[in-house]
């Protein structure tokens, strides 16, 4: 059996997300697994079983999880490591909810179990010290990644709004039926701007929920994102509205309709 593996950057390896579309991320030999266990990996006793383990940056769920499941030897489950940073965990988690047919497997402290709830969309959750009977049973029992209930979800993955489609199983998004060329994060905020349209959002909560709560950049890397979203989109460029002192909203209507004082283009 294949599995993925979504833990932080410090220990994933690099993968340019340009490439990530396309080709599936690095797959460590059994050595490289066994170092990694030496190192202290989430799941040490998952060391000696006789499954492969690819390993992804924790911070770009949704690019991993596509680019394997587009592939003939798909992995079997993904494993969302919150040993480290739970916070990190659930943002993925909820990142890749409803978008892959992969079933996802949560690895958490005791400590840290409280916080799992509906919302992580996971199939099953294990403990760092769970044995190698308990991982290969869990494993055993998840839900085809196949089944009808997946395919069902698969095929829901197009949104669209004011005439911005999305479809989120192949990173494409178009305006009024032309494609746009977007950055990863462009292309994240953008979807994540689509699903509240006339809502408007702060800054700060565009970071967390586009960039994650582990992200330590300043709020203008929004404005900036925004920026080449409004450039990209051209004469739908209103799309993307201003609230002066607050943030930005989506679909809100044209700025000749808004007409209220205090709100830009």
């Amino acid at each position: 059996m294949e599995l993925l593996l979504l833990t932080a950057v410090e220990t994933a390896p690099q993968t340019p997300a340009h490439n990530a579309r396309h080709t599936p991320v690095h797959t460590p030999t059994h050595s490289e697994a066994r170092a990694g266990s030496d190192r202290g990996g989430p799941l040490p006793s998952l060391e000696i079983l006789p499954h492969t383990v690819a390993v992804a940056n924790l911070a770009t769920p949704l690019q991993a999880a596509l680019a394997y499941e587009r592939t003939p030897h798909r992995v079997a489950a993904i494993l969302l490591d919150g040993t480290a940073d739970p916070r990190a965990a659930r943002q993925a988690a909820i990142a890749l909810a409803g978008r892959t047919r992969l079933p996802r497997i949560a690895l958490l402290h005791d400590a840290a179990l409280a916080a799992l709830t509906h919302d992580w969309g996971v199939a099953d959750f294990l403990t760092p010290d769970a044995s190698p009977a308990e991982i290969e049973a869990r494993l055993r029992l998840l839900p085809a990644s196949g089944d009808d209930a997946a395919d069902e979800t698969a095929q829901t993955t197009a949104i669209e709004t004011a005439g911005v489609e999305i479809d989120e199983s192949n990173f494409v998004a178009t305006v009024h039926g032309r494609t746009l060329d977007l950055t990863y994060k462009e292309f994240e905020l953008l979807h994540f701007l689509a699903l509240h349209p006339a809502r408007v959002f702060t800054r700060d909560q565009l970071l967390s929920e586009v960039w994650g709560m582990d992200y330590f950049g300043g709020a203008r890397t929004v404005d900036v994102h925004v920026r080449r979203l409004r450039a990209k989109l051209g004469e739908h460029e209103w799309l993307i509205s201003t609230v002066r002192g607050v943030g930005y909203g989506f679909a809100r209507g044209r700025p000749e309709q808004r007409g209220q004082q205090g709100y830009e283009a």
